[in-house]
């Protein structure tokens, strides 16, 4: 058997080792950490839990289609439901609710903007055809040619690459809260809507169309469910083991260095963070320079607040956006001119409003997440200022006190997610989708300089999100699979 080890066990890595080893692959897993999951590890605490990382099931057609791939299904490991309402948006002067259909999100456009409905079944409908061709024909390519995205699909839309979301939505509604609700969803691909090609648009159908879930016990259970799988597969999982060095011999990869001692095999296949990974190569056998990683565009990092409540909170859903400030603005001190926010747009999640197994009796699980700049200055004065400044609009909102209702509070920021993840200048999400680092423009999944060395991840191709790096561990094994 020709032996492949993995380093990183986030989604990613979990996906590559499954299909490696349900193709007869001897397949090792090294994490530096205590707990598999990379991004999407879970902390417990004083009976509450909390997701650390990813906290939004979108795309549910994603996870089926991988775990069918083993003859499984979701429901074979976690519980899933679909959230009615799917999110809350808070404004300074309204409410707006999406709901679980296309039906009550029309009512709810209307109620905004009169006659916009129809604008939104024809932009959700062109929107289903992207999803269509992006899922099953333009994510399932490599990324090892500009060739790959010429089908007779992508040819007639051609238009959409050079068009951006903003002109999308912005050529069909006036209202600025339906544009902020529109534009939200491409966020999690890691650009600002006017740099993102509206052909991803496909993200509003996964929003509006696949509707938003959760699985029972938190996005934890995916990680479980994977970890499972690979585990019943044959892969090998070794925790606490932070990996030094790839070791190359004669041009072709030996094997890994970690913990002491060298680990030999046939191929490597690196999950970890793209730059940091070829950190641990020889010079000589670095794909990228630090000028072509410091000249890219990378999605957010993120101030993080973990909180345990002393009591049930009111006038929320289980995921709330708070945009009750100036959304453009915010998006230009992340991309155009880095700073601290001057006054951060957040999200807020508590899954314990609809799982109550996210928390003791009577309290509440509360994330807040801010987006901010990647490489910015974080100190804990700076940690506590946002959040004396996101709590205090927080009540505001929602019109109760909280502050004095909080159990305990734990951060997480750009150190951290340098320190726990070797994270490039601490993004939290990877690259950004822009038109520029789309498919065949990003890093390659394919060591140009070392043989049978791979990688994986958010910063390789598809790009960014939870089922993008599904998909990125089934293209990567793929490409192993075939050249073997």
């Amino acid at each position: 058997m020709k032996k492949v080890i993995i380093i990183g066990s986030g989604f990613s890595s979990l996906s590559a080792s499954c299909y490696m080893a349900k193709a007869g692959y001897d397949v090792s897993v090294f994490e530096k950490n205590s707990t598999v999951g990379g991004r999407a590890r879970q902390l417990k605490r004083e009976g509450f839990t909390f997701d650390i990382g990813p906290s939004w099931y979108w795309m549910p057609d994603i996870f089926d289609k991988f775990f069918a791939d083993f003859g499984k299904k979701t429901s074979d490991y976690y519980q899933l439901d679909k959230l009615n309402p799917a999110y809350k948006i808070f404004f300074d002067d309204d409410i707006i609710t999406i709901e679980d259909s296309m039906d009550k999100i029309c009512r709810e456009f209307e109620r905004i903007e009169s006659g916009s409905s129809s604008h939104l079944r024809d932009f959700i409908g062109k929107a289903q055809e992207n999803y269509d061709i992006a899922i099953n024909k333009v994510v399932l390519k490599p990324g090892l040619s500009p060739l790959e995205l010429v089908t007779k699909e992508t040819v007639f839309r051609v238009d959409q690459f050079f068009k951006t979301i903003s002109q999308e939505v912005r050529k069909r509604f006036k209202n600025p809260k339906l544009i902020s609700t529109l534009e939200f969803p491409v966020l999690f691909l890691g650009a600002k809507p006017s740099k993102t090609p509206s052909f991803y648009s496909f993200m509003n159908f996964a929003d509006f169309g696949l509707g938003t879930w959760h699985p029972k016990g938190g996005m934890y259970e995916i990680i479980k469910a994977m970890k499972n799988l690979a585990e019943e597969l044959g892969v090998k999982i070794h925790t606490e083991n932070n990996v030094t060095k790839i070791l190359v011999s004669e041009g072709k990869v030996s094997g890994i260095h970690t913990n002491g001692k060298n680990v030999v095999a046939d191929f490597v296949i690196s999950g970890a963070d793209y730059h940091h990974s070829e950190t641990l190569l020889d010079d000589k056998y670095k794909q990228y320079s630090e000028n072509y990683w410091d000249s890219k565009v990378y999605a957010p990092s993120s101030l993080l607040f973990y909180i345990g409540f002393d009591k049930k909170l009111k006038n929320l859903e289980h995921h709330n956006l708070f945009f009750d400030t100036d959304f453009e603005k915010h998006a230009q001190e992340i991309y155009d001119d880095p700073k601290w926010p001057s006054n951060p747009l957040f999200y807020a999640n508590f899954p314990s409003i609809t799982d109550k197994s996210m928390a003791p009796d009577g309290c509440e699980n509360g994330f807040f997440l801010v987006p901010i700049a990647p490489d910015l200055e974080d100190t804990p004065q700076l940690r506590k200022q946002y959040f004396d400044i996101i709590m205090d609009r927080f009540e505001k909102r929602t019109g109760q006190d909280v502050k004095n209702s909080i159990i305990f509070k734990e951060s997480f920021c750009v150190n951290d997610f340098i320190e726990q993840y070797n994270s490039y200048k601490g993004n939290a999400y990877g690259m950004a989708n822009t038109l520029k680092q789309t498919a065949f423009l990003r890093p390659n999944l394919r060591s140009s300089k070392v043989k049978n060395l791979f990688f994986t991840g958010q910063l390789t191709v598809p790009g960014p999100g939870v089922p993008p790096s599904l998909i990125s561990g089934k293209l990567v094994s793929d490409l192993i699979i075939k050249k073997t």
